[in-house]
Order: structure tokens, then sequence, then C-alpha cells
């Protein structure tokens, strides 16, 4: 099944490809690969959550937040590539967890985004992935989620 048949299934509707909030394009494509900027959990430009893990944003709500970012990366795929299924497959992602001391549950929270991307593509959607904690994101935001796609 197609990714784009597979987004309709799931009854998934991409939000409009947010804006770059600095210097930077939203994706850069070299040969087949299409660089996805990090995406923060933001819909029309407004930030839903900010705070950090292990202290005001529970793994759940982080999960969630990540998947808003992944959601917000498709968007921007689907803009540059004119829709989702040219994607060979998910190579790589990488999140950054903004979190309190202590806290040590990054992969649960990028799984978030991971679990999206295996509903979407299938198997080429499991990816090579790193999921670091840092001590604050942009805007104050709990997380970052950065993506790489093989394209064609």
């Amino acid at each position: 099944m197609s990714a784009e048949a597979r987004l309709a299934e799931l009854r998934i509707v991409l939000p409009r490809p947010p804006q770059p909030a600095g210097l930077y394009a939203p994706a850069v494509r070299t040969g087949p690969l299409l660089f996805v900027s990090g995406q923060i959990p933001a819909v029309d430009g407004k930030v839903l959550r900010h705070g950090k893990l292990g202290a005001s944003v529970t793994v759940e709500e982080g999960a969630e937040l990540a998947r808003v970012c992944a959601l917000n990366a498709l968007a921007i795929v689907r803009a540059e590539l004119g829709t989702l299924d040219r994607v060979v497959r998910v190579a790589r992602v990488a999140g950054y967890v903004a979190s309190a001391e202590g806290f040590v549950e990054h992969p649960k929270v990028v799984n978030g985004a991971s679990q999206l991307l295996l509903d979407v593509f299938g198997e080429a959607g499991r990816h090579a992935r790193v999921a670091v904690g840092v001590a604050e994101l942009p805007a104050g935001v709990p997380v970052e989620v950065e993506f790489l796609f093989e394209v064609r």
C-alpha cells in the first residue's frame, strides 16, 4: 500500500508545512537523500507545549509531541516531492529531548515519531535513530526531531 493511501486509511491529515524560524531551508535534497530540518511540536506557527521531560512533561505527552514533529516533517516532504509515495525509505531520525536532571527515557519519547513513520511507511519506515537529552531547545519546547529520507 502506498504511503498516501496509508495516510488516508489512518485518517491522518497533514498540517500545512511549517515555515523556518531562522536562516535555513525546511528541507534540502542532494541526490537520493532528503534532509528535513529539525521540527518542533507546533501547528500553524503555534507551539503546542513548553517544558522539560521529567519535570512538567510526561513521557506520554512527549511521545505525542514527537509525533507532531513527524507530521510536520511529512508535510514538508510532501511539499518538496509532491507526494509521500516518492519516499523509498526513512533512513535516520534524530530526536532531541529537553530533559530535567535524571530523566533517562529519551527513546520512549522519540518513539512517538518513529511509530508514526512505521505506521505510514511500513518496514520502509524502520530507521536508524538517535535519541538524546539536552538542556534546552528552541522556544522552550520539550522535543525536536530531524529526519533523513531516501527518495526517488
